[in-house]
């Protein structure tokens, strides 16, 4: 990803371009760069702001959904943000749930795309075997309908991190935060617009996961994309663009 990582006060993120707000938050594994066809769409008529979340820099006892929103609340804060369009995948759009829930006079519409909050079926169900660069590499493809979307350099990136053991400590205790921490009893309170673009072929977190979103949200919409895994904007970015735009038209009309 070509674009600079700004860092003020503690927060690194990306900033493109002007207009309203569309902020984006990334999973557990994910990255500033998973973006990147998002930011290239929007940047001409939003102000793409895309923070790095601190998943790996919170203390042990600290970490988890809650205290990333907290996170997200002072960056939201710092960077004088207002009527954002909120968008987050995986981990990012559980935290995108709870900072709605806590804060909703800053967000005026929201986007999730295979969004943990109600189930979610990490590394397979299995507990990464850090060691097997092999097991590392099903692992990352597990994420995709596309197997060849597990590019040498994600999976490189991946078996970096789960070797860490700083940071796998701090995955494993941040992907038992998000189980704990479900999200179905609250949901009928967030009536703002929501959007849910989803692949039919997420395994992480499954199309009926999807359909339980749509169900408990009073006000959203369910868009499918086919032959698409667990990150949409990635896998098939030209379809979810579509999607994004449509529902964000919408939403600037009201």
């Amino acid at each position: 990803m070509s674009y600079t990582i700004k860092e003020e006060d503690g927060f690194k993120y990306i900033e493109e371009g002007e207009g309203d707000v569309l902020l984006l938050l990334h999973g557990l594994f994910g990255a500033l760069s998973n973006w990147e066809d998002v930011t290239e769409t929007f940047k001409s008529q939003y102000r793409v702001v895309i923070p790095l979340l601190p998943i790996y820099e919170l203390p042990i006892l600290t970490t988890g959904v809650t205290t990333l929103a907290k996170y997200l609340l002072r960056f939201v804060r710092h960077k004088q943000l207002k009527n954002i369009n909120l968008l987050g995948n995986s981990l990012g759009g559980h935290v995108a749930l709870i900072f709605t829930l806590s804060n909703p006079e800053y967000v005026k519409a929201l986007v999730l795309t295979g969004s943990s909050g109600l189930y979610e079926n990490s590394f397979g169900g299995s507990f990464p075997r850090r060691e097997s660069y092999d097991f590392i590499k099903e692992k990352v493809a597990f994420t995709f309908y596309d197997p060849a979307m597990a590019t040498e350099e994600l999976v490189d990136e991946v078996f970096t991190t789960v070797n860490d053991r700083n940071k796998v400590i701090r995955i494993l205790a941040m992907a038992k935060s998000a189980i704990r921490h479900n999200m179905a009893k609250d949901l009928h309170k967030i009536t703002i617009p929501v959007c849910l673009i989803w692949g039919k072929n997420d395994k992480v977190t499954p199309p009926e996961v999807a359909e339980e979103f749509h169900n408990l949200f009073p006000n959203s919409e369910l868009n499918w994309i086919d032959e698409c895994g667990h990150a949409p904007m990635m896998e098939r970015p030209a379809e979810f663009n579509i999607y994004l735009r449509k529902f964000l038209d919408r939403v600037l009309l009201k």
